[in-house]
């Protein structure tokens, strides 16, 4: 049964009503409930405000390295230290490595650019900030729904956006209901703000069906491949920060690696890999896994013990590919939308301004007796904010690492250390994109190969193993959520030209080429999945597309 078919059976479905439906209960649509209740409690009235989140608990799907700069957690809530926020280790100092295959060169303190300082910015677990967001949201009354997947936008009959519906439950593999059948739900309300994060399932079709992205540049993004460590007390040095760039990267294909000392003896660490790179030999859960034995990596996690593991695609593209951001009856917020400023490394801090900026446009226009209407003043406001200021100046940076590292580099350089102290608060040049990320595979027979060394399981590792530390899991029973437009692509276009790169992209093991009675056929582990949806992104002929599955699958971070 299709959908229809289902609904036409079971429906009508039950329907509840809001003032604000939030899709995403990461930083973004939790400072986005969170600012709307506390409009209300300071000017008067009441506004009802719900928010739905896939994973089984906010903080469940959120991975990030991380470091927050507080500025926007101190305008959402001042006091947040008194209230036991989990902002404990300050930054202490930071490391600019460039890496060649055996040795490291540390950038000298006074040439590191500016948006690599870290003075005043916290070494954190974002899954922790998270779920620390979602209880003061649900203190000031804001609902939220754990476990419940946002499957379908609701339009009205002029095409305005509604809200959204949640996925039924209980559907089985043939796509027949079964026992434990439960129709989906909707949820309207007057606006409804999209805060999924990076290449949001239905953000991506709002972006399509309004042209959100006309006249902007194709999105970038980059995978984050991420593990968090204990380490012998003796190597600790809570708050030291480590970027790296170079090796094992090549000059043509953008990565770095962050290492990051939390207290209690943690380090988080991780390679990100933008997604533009050509060879389809290349697997970025491989390179994360051979930079660790980098002896600038190695010195940092060698004796220790590795506890944590997760993958995210990051939406690096900046401002000069963030869509517009609002349309009839909504909003994109945080990195749905693409505020995150990868010069800086740092999203959390945008995405909670984002979220703030909407609220503030949508209660506004609820006092005003307004709905389901274009919400122009969270745009302006935007492009008014400290927030547009920063990822203004930043926005070249992604454009030029496509230009090779070296060039990425120098220009990095001259734009956020030698331009501010020419007084100079932006570039005055602008590189643009003109390609989406996977148009960039070349053909396997004209890259060269990639030998991986073995993991060792001590320092590295494979990737079932590390899908397990996820503590990645679905319903086995249920269609899967990796569907493919065309079943014939892999085989006869991605394997016989591109030598089955999603096999080799994914960092969970979700893809295989098996033989099958002497043919190859793509085989489809869902159950691995990590949600970082680098399929939907990369695949070279985008006949991967990612819908949600049952909510509260996937994986459950602890920690990250």
């Amino acid at each position: 049964m299709n959908a229809q078919d289902i609904l036409e059976q079971f429906g009508p479905r039950e329907a509840m009503e809001y003032d604000v439906v939030i899709v995403g209960a990461g930083p973004a649509g939790l400072s986005t409930a969170i600012r709307l209740k506390q409009l209300a409690a300071s000017r008067g009235g009441e506004v009802n405000v719900v928010v739905l989140e896939k994973g089984a608990e906010p903080g469940a799907h959120i991975l990030s390295g991380a470091v927050i700069d507080p500025i926007a957690l101190n305008e959402l809530i001042p006091e947040w230290k008194d209230k036991g926020a989990p902002l404990n280790q300050i930054v202490t100092g930071d490391d600019v490595l460039f890496l060649s295959p055996t040795g490291a060169t540390r950038t000298p303190d006074w040439l590191v650019p500016n948006c690599f300082h870290n003075h005043g910015n916290y070494v954190i677990s974002l899954g922790l900030l998270t779920k620390w967001l979602g209880a003061q949201a649900e203190e000031l009354g804001v609902e939220i729904f754990p476990g419940f997947t946002a499957a379908e936008v609701l339009y009205t009959e002029a095409g305005a956006v509604r809200g959204v519906a949640t996925g039924n439950q209980g559907i089985g593999k043939d796509g027949e209901p079964h026992g434990s059948f439960q129709l989906g739900m909707e949820l309207v309300g007057k606006y409804t703000v999209f805060a999924e994060g990076s290449r949001g399932h239905l953000g991506k079709q709002l972006i399509a069906r309004y042209k959100l992205d006309e006249g902007k540049d194709p999105q970038g993004y980059a995978l984050g491949v991420k593990e968090l460590w204990e380490i012998d007390p003796a190597k600790a040095q809570p708050g030291k920060v480590v970027h790296t760039a170079g090796w094992p990267m090549d000059n043509a294909t953008y990565g770095g690696g962050f290492l990051y000392h939390q207290e209690d003896n943690k380090v988080t660490l991780g390679f990100v890999t933008g997604l533009d790179y050509k060879n389809p030999w290349l697997s970025p859960f491989e390179e994360m896994q051979r930079w660790k034995t980098h002896p600038a990596v190695r010195a940092h996690i060698e004796g220790g013990k590795r506890i944590g593991y997760g993958a995210r695609a990051i939406t690096a593209g900046g401002l000069m590919s963030l869509p517009k951001t609002v349309f009839p009856g909504g909003a994109l917020v945080g990195c749905d939308a693409g505020y995150l400023n990868a010069a800086r490394i740092k999203g959390s801090h945008a995405a909670i301004k984002s979220g703030m900026l909407a609220a503030d446009a949508i209660f506004d226009a609820l006092a005003q007796g307004r709905s389901a209407d274009v919400l122009d003043a969270y745009p302006t406001a935007f492009e008014a904010s400290w927030l547009h200021a920063e990822l203004n100046q930043a926005r070249n940076f992604k454009s030029w690492f496509k230009k090779g590292v070296a060039v990425g580099s120098v220009m990095t350089g001259i734009e956020h250390w030698l331009l501010p102290r020419l007084g100079m608060k932006a570039p005055p040049w602008t590189i643009h994109r003109t390609q989406g990320d996977h148009t960039y595979l070349r053909p396997a027979a004209e890259c060269t190969p990639i030998e991986y060394p073995k993991p060792d399981n001590i320092l590295t590792f494979d990737r079932l193993s590390s899908v397990f530390m996820s503590n990645a899991n679905h319903e086995e029973n249920q269609p899967a959520h990796l569907t493919l437009k065309d079943a014939t692509v892999p085989v006869k276009t991605n394997l016989a030209i591109y030598g089955g790169p999603e096999s080799r992209y994914c960092p969970a093991g979700v893809y295989e080429f098996i033989d099958d009675k002497g043919s190859q056929r793509l085989q489809i582990n869902a159950q691995n999945c990590v949600h970082c949806k680098t399929c939907d992104i990369k695949d070279p002929t985008q006949n991967i597309v990612w819908v949600t599955p049952e909510g509260g699958g996937g994986p459950n971070y602890v920690g990250m």
